[in-house]
């Protein structure tokens, strides 16, 4: 499939220095996109960027950040504004994972998940969409998760920041669709990246079995539906299928998960 030349055009990702994250890069510089890259590393990061720019020949640009500090939109602004650039496409990516009950996760912890995955993603969100309905293009791409249709014990905080995310971006999508904009929301399954803390052996398996997907493959994917201005993007229909079956599962069964899982003390 030929892609769609992005030439001249800017993205700003966060998450950038691996895992989706890079892979979101990849897919936009091998359209000709030019990227900011944003993550809370420095060594790795600052690589990431030097990869892209070398293997596709585009400008790539590091920014170190805590995306979970309050003054992470402005910095960002400030950043923007002061090297000349203007962003066509935002992907919010930038995430954390637990696996714990919510009681044994610490307060900061607690913080970090809807300082990064709420506030974070909804200020960025908001100012970019005002940039791009005011000149009538631009897309947004946030990342949320399967898990936003789990009530599941010990994904609490993670899958309801995420439904979060899912509902926001859904609703911002009908906002923006008048003025030639959009916002994509990309909700996958799992997906094979350090994020869950698998171990390699497992990470193979799941692959085998369709369990997890490679995040160069949703990565791809994700960015396809954003160029198309899609609403929702869920990568294949097995986990179509899995959203329904999971909330219908009854409560004997979720608590099984929690007996055998969490009060074992396997956790992340």
């Amino acid at each position: 499939m030929r892609k769609e030349s992005l030439s001249g055009k800017w993205a700003l990702v966060t998450g950038a220095d691996g895992g989706i994250g890079i892979n979101f890069c990849r897919a936009l510089a091998g359209r000709g996109c030019s990227l900011v890259m944003v993550s809370v590393t420095t060594d790795a990061l600052r690589e990431a960027a030097e990869e892209i720019g070398r293997t596709y020949g585009v400008e790539a640009v590091a920014l170190t950040l805590d995306l979970a500090a309050h003054d992470a939109p402005d910095v960002i602004d400030d950043f923007l504004a002061g090297k000349g650039i203007e962003i066509d496409f935002l992907i919010n990516n930038a995430g954390i994972f637990n696996f714990r009950e919510t009681a044994d996760l610490s307060d900061s912890r607690i913080e970090a998940f809807i300082n990064l995955h709420v506030r974070a993603t909804t200020m960025l969100s908001v100012r970019f969409a005002r940039r791009f309905k005011e000149r009538g293009s631009g897309r947004i791409l946030n990342m949320s998760s399967m898990s936003c249709w789990m009530p599941m014990p010990g994904l609490a905080m993670y899958a309801s920041t995420k439904a979060y995310i899912r509902v926001f971006t859904r609703s911002l999508h009908y906002e923006l669709k008048d003025y030639g904009c959009s916002a994509t929301v990309a909700a996958p399954g799992g997906i094979a990246t350090s994020l869950f803390g698998l171990p390699a052996n497992l990470t193979r398996l799941a692959l085998r079995l369709g369990a997890l997907q490679t995040p160069e493959k949703v990565a791809e994917h994700a960015v396809r539906a954003m160029l198309k201005g899609k609403k929702q993007y869920i990568n294949g229909l097995l986990n179509r299928f899995a959203i329904f079956f999971v909330g219908c599962l009854p409560d004997w069964a979720r608590m099984q998960v929690k007996r055998r899982l969490l009060d074992k003390g396997i956790q992340k």
